[in-house]
């Protein structure tokens, strides 16, 4: 009996593209699919009208890309700039990047980072960063795969709702 080598070349039709305030229901819906794998859906208060009041308002600094394979949306990603200080120049953030779970390991994820990557470079960014939780080991090993490297000498901080309310009435302005 003779082994025959069978190479299938399978062309996956994924395409990024640029969202449209149309893609609000469907940016809601995988931010909501992201907090439900996050264990967070309680803490979505995301509506269509606030992702259309925020990412799609005029002078908003906040980006959404939808990823689709052969047309129907698959992923989305959601970016701003930020600013470095010691470089000068803008960075890329990336806030979000979901793939539904049925279409994990075919590529999407890499091929939505190197659109970002390539939209950092084009804008001249000096950085292109983003966080991950730090039980999210398939991410993390992913993210280590494609070249990225951890900042474990970060912690980050966050304030929001109430502290955040109750801080800011303290100032003197």
């Amino acid at each position: 009996m003779s082994n025959i080598n069978i190479n299938i070349n399978i062309n996956i039709n994924i395409n990024i593209r640029a969202a449209s305030i149309d893609d609000a229901s469907t940016i809601l819906h995988f931010i909501t699919e992201l907090a439900i794998y996050e264990k967070a859906e309680e803490q979505v208060l995301a509506t269509v009208a606030t992702i259309e009041s925020s990412i799609f308002a005029e002078k908003s600094n906040v980006h959404a890309l939808i990823c689709e394979l052969a047309g129907e949306p698959i992923g989305i990603a959601i970016y701003f700039y930020n600013y470095s200080t010691w470089l000068a120049k803008n960075g890329l953030y990336l806030e979000d990047l979901y793939v539904t779970e049925k279409h994990r390991g075919i590529g999407a994820g890499k091929k939505i980072l190197q659109h970002l990557a390539s939209i950092a470079i084009a804008n001249n960014c000096g950085r292109f960063e983003w966080s991950c939780l730090d039980w999210n080991t398939p991410s993390r090993e992913f993210y280590t795969s494609i070249g990225a490297v951890a900042q474990l000498e970060w912690v980050g901080y966050r304030m929001s709702g109430e502290k955040l309310r109750s801080f800011a009435a303290t100032a003197n302005i």
